[in-house]
């Protein structure tokens, strides 16, 4: 297996981005486990960083689903959005003057600008990424994976938002699963979860699990 490095959530945090991949062995496969945006002040530089990079893989969290919602249905999704960091995100393209009780015909308008701003390539790449990654035992998801499932059977919204069974309950059939999205003070290994979301918007650590030959080590920022 290629030594490779799985990136926790960024959440907006460029600088942390940065700082932590000037850190990784050139030789690593980077992947990054998804939540790219909301909460810190830097989502679109986030995303220009890692969408320029196409050495690097990159997952889809439960917020960039949250943002394609809203591209789509501002009305029915806007305002959950906004509740959970995505007016740092609008801020971030320029997008200012919002609120999480804005009426409908802003949340159309900020609808229109967001997509003016972040442009067609931008959002095609956002709405195509893959919501899991797998070689041999090890796969990386963003939230989680039904442990009663095969992990090519587990519905993508699994993936992306979790399972209320995963942090209870082992999987059966050997495969162990790197993830953020549960927010943990340091980097968890326990029972075939690896946890490596240290909430790096608040706290300032970004973390990454690099795994070779079967070890598995942790660098933080």
């Amino acid at each position: 297996m290629v030594p490779l490095a799985a990136i926790g959530d960024i959440h907006g945090r460029a600088d942390l981005l940065e700082t932590l991949l000037a850190r990784l062995e050139p030789d690593l496969q980077v992947i990054c486990v998804g939540d790219y945006i909301d909460r810190g002040d830097r989502s679109a530089d986030v995303l220009r960083i890692l969408q320029s990079s196409s050495d690097i893989i990159c997952l889809k969290g439960n917020h960039e689903e949250m943002l394609l919602n809203f591209l789509e249905q501002p009305e029915t999704y806007g305002r959950r959005w906004f509740r959970n960091g995505g007016l740092q995100t609008m801020a971030s393209f320029g997008i200012a003057g919002l609120t999480e009780t804005s009426p409908d015909d802003r949340l159309r308008t900020a609808r229109d600008a967001l997509v003016k701003a972040m442009g067609g390539p931008l959002i095609d790449w956002l709405d195509g990424l893959q919501s899991g990654w797998r070689v041999g035992n090890l796969a990386v998801v963003h939230a989680g994976a039904d442990p009663a499932l095969p992990l090519d059977s587990q519905p993508g919204h699994v993936l992306r938002w979790g399972h209320p069974d995963f942090m209870t309950s082992p999987r059966r059939d050997g495969i162990w699963i790197i993830h953020g999205h549960t927010i943990v003070s340091a980097p968890v290994i326990d029972q075939g979860r690896v946890a490596i979301d240290t909430g790096a918007y608040a706290s300032g650590r970004l973390t990454a699990a690099i795994v070779n030959d079967g070890d598995i080590r942790f660098e933080s920022t």
